[in-house]
């Protein structure tokens, strides 16, 4: 690639060739992709030569990338399917799982529990919070309420790096 001028022109060789990019439906046809419709069904239903042109296509605009993110999509056909297909419990129930942790941007999001410490320390008794007080001890409850996430200890210790 020289100079990056490769990628436009290859990308103007594809237009210029491409049944897709001339399809009237182009839109349509794009927006099957990236919600994960199968190729051949796509070549099927909108009279194309064949799955390799929608391939080809997709590649060379760019919509794998797209279609990566909306993982969501992907999914949703799996769960929408449990009635229709025999599948095993653990299946429908990995699915959902999967889908409740990808955000909007299609993103593995796993969610942060979050712990009031105002909270927690309310619960402790006089005893408890002398001990706090004077030598710094939390009781054992304390810490194993406490359940840190990587990105939680992360933040924890950099705190207590920049106190230090």
């Amino acid at each position: 690639m020289k100079g990056g001028s490769e990628p436009a022109r290859d990308l103007g060789r594809h237009q210029a060739n491409c049944k897709i990019c001339a399809h009237q439906r182009r839109d349509e046809i794009e927006r099957e992709f990236v919600n994960w419709t199968s190729a051949a069904a796509i070549a099927k239903a909108f009279a194309l030569k064949d799955r390799a042109s929608v391939y080809r296509h997709a590649h060379a605009t760019g919509l794998f990338t797209k279609r990566q993110r909306n993982l969501r999509a992907a999914l949703e056909k799996i769960i929408e399917r449990v009635g229709d297909i025999e599948v095993s419990a653990n299946a429908v129930v990995a699915a959902v799982q999967a889908y409740a942790k990808i955000n909007a941007q299609g993103e593995w999001a796993d969610p942060v529990e979050r712990v009031s410490f105002n909270d927690l320390f309310e619960r402790m008794n006089r005893e408890e919070l002398a001990a706090y007080a004077k030598d710094g001890i939390l009781p054992s409850w304390f810490k194993s309420a406490v359940s840190a996430t990587e990105v939680q200890s992360q933040e924890s210790k950099s705190h207590e790096e920049s106190t230090t």
